[in-house]
């Protein structure tokens, strides 16, 4: 029996008809683009008496690249300030190629925008943290995303916007 569910495993749900499983597959993972700066260095990487107020900025967007596969983007910037002084700026546009198979037809966006950005997040998250290491600062260990919250936002935004639109 075992061999049985292997062969028809994700590759068989793609391929089934009606009543196939839904199928979620990371294709590719990417740095798409990475950038830290540290204008002020090595001035701005002594201690100080107060911590840093850091802005937190998060974008997702996927693209489709054939009838099941998409490509989507979390984008992170963050930026340390402390008065007027810029200690860092990171941005990251970290990507990933997904294959989404079987959902219905209003899941997928869903899938694209709360379920892809949450698996790709650890690994950004992970690229920040080491970016600001190694530009000379604590590691900034980004908080979990509530990636749903965010979905719900958009959709709401978007719903408003069209409302005006209208009128």
């Amino acid at each position: 029996m075992a061999n049985e569910n292997n062969e028809n495993g994700a590759a068989g749900a793609v391929n089934a008809g009606n009543g196939a499983q839904p199928a979620l597959n990371v294709l590719a993972q990417y740095v798409k683009d990475l950038s830290f700066e540290s204008p002020g260095a090595p001035n701005t990487l002594r201690s100080r008496d107060k911590a840093p107020n850091i802005a937190i900025n998060v974008n997702v967007n996927a693209n489709p690249m054939s009838g099941t596969e998409y490509d989507v983007t979390l984008t992170l910037n963050a930026k340390a300030t402390v008065d007027e002084s810029v200690l860092f700026n990171v941005e990251l546009i970290y990507g990933g190629v997904f294959r989404v198979a079987n959902f219905p037809k209003e899941h997928v966006l869903p899938v694209l925008f709360i379920e892809c950005p949450r698996l790709l997040f650890p690994f950004a998250r992970q690229i920040i943290a080491d970016s600001t290491r190694n530009g000379g600062f604590p590691p900034l260990m980004l908080d979990p995303i509530d990636f749903a919250q965010m979905f719900q936002q958009k959709i709401a935004e978007d719903q408003a916007r069209s409302k005006v639109q209208v009128s």
